[in-house]
């Protein structure tokens, strides 16, 4: 008895511990002050194609390191994964509810107004924390509805099924369900200048953020700027360009110059990428379910970029997508963004 008691008293101390230290590590995330007041982590994790028993242990393991911001999606399949890995460490008294910062997104099949409702109530059932705190319209293309499975709805020669549901009247919906108290905050993905305008422009609740693809080969500088004048964060994912080491892509990760800022900082080149996205105002989601890289993609607040190095970042610049939507670019869809240059 005495000896189980002590290993109790053990495991008790090592919990408390790790609740201490998960504590710590979070309290040095800056936030973001949203335009309506709420605040967001300048860091989250994204979860895409995390999925079961991974993606459990990812979303764990990094609230043990300290994030706060996580990111899904109706399309990634893993709502309720991701919401099951917050709830228990809600339980275990790592986290408050309060404490967590939970992004999901409406699917382009649900863009018709009257399908926008039950698709977020679907995403706060999965995820099981009672509200969102961002929900994002996923792509401003709508999609034909065959069924709920069905996520990529395509014709017999394997075209896509594009709808004209305005983005306008699907966003319209988005802002009852902050006022029915589904979700905080809204926002957009994907999204150009002229279509955030035209939201602006016709909407009540002005979107706190638009997610888009940002790395140091396309920087978005126009973009953030656009929004950052008109109060609107600029989320990035895909921040490190997908790595591969096979392939050495891509240049900004594998550049020498990278590699020389790392060494200076005694970092590594995905924590000197992810800085710069940092210090030029956005707000990366490096996606990962390795636990060794996502406690390595925490680690970049005891340092900032000086403006040289910054400079040196800038020189990677190429405008080129990883993900330039190839199934609905090739359609000539009139709310296809990526037509013009910002």
């Amino acid at each position: 008895m005495q000896f189980l008691a002590k290993v109790s008293n053990t495991t008790f101390k090592t919990i408390r511990l790790l609740h201490k230290m998960s504590a710590a590590a979070a309290a040095v995330v800056p936030k973001v002050k949203l335009n309506n007041g709420y605040e967001m982590p300048v860091i989250g994790l994204g979860t895409y194609e995390s999925k079961s028993n991974e993606g459990e242990l990812a979303v764990k393991h990094a609230i043990d390191v300290g994030y706060r911001h996580f990111d899904t999606a109706y399309f990634y399949q893993n709502e309720a994964e991701v919401g099951k890995a917050i709830q228990d460490k809600i339980a275990e008294g790592v986290v408050k509810r309060e404490d967590i910062f939970i992004v999901t997104k409406l699917w382009n099949i649900h863009h018709s107004p009257e399908k926008v409702e039950p698709a977020c109530q679907k995403s706060v059932d999965r995820l099981g924390l009672g509200y969102i705190d961002l929900y994002l319209m996923h792509v401003p293309v709508g999609y034909v509805y065959v069924d709920e499975e069905t996520l990529l709805p395509k014709d017999a020669e394997g075209k896509l099924r594009l709808t004209d549901v305005d983005y306008l009247d699907t966003y319209k919906e988005m802002e009852k369900l902050v006022k029915k108290g589904l979700v905080r905050s809204i926002g957009v993905s994907n999204f150009n200048s002229e279509q955030i305008q035209r939201v602006l422009d016709n909407c009540e609740i002005k979107p706190v953020t638009n997610q888009v693809e940002c790395h140091p080969g396309l920087n978005q500088k126009k973009l953030k700027e656009f929004c950052k004048e008109r109060g609107i964060t600029l989320t990035g994912y895909c921040p490190l360009g997908r790595p591969k080491p096979e392939e050495k892509t891509p240049d900004f990760y594998y550049s020498e110059k990278t590699k020389a800022i790392a060494d200076k900082y005694k970092k590594t080149p995905a924590q000197i990428i992810l800085r710069y996205m940092i210090d030029i105002g956005t707000i990366p989601i490096p996606k990962s379910s390795n636990t060794n890289r996502i406690s390595e993609n925490f680690n970049v607040f005891d340092f900032k970029l000086s403006p040289e190095d910054i400079a040196v970042m800038e020189t990677f610049n190429t405008g080129n997508r990883l993900v330039p939507f190839a199934l609905i670019k090739g359609l000539n869809h009139k709310y296809y963004p990526f037509n013009i240059e910002f």
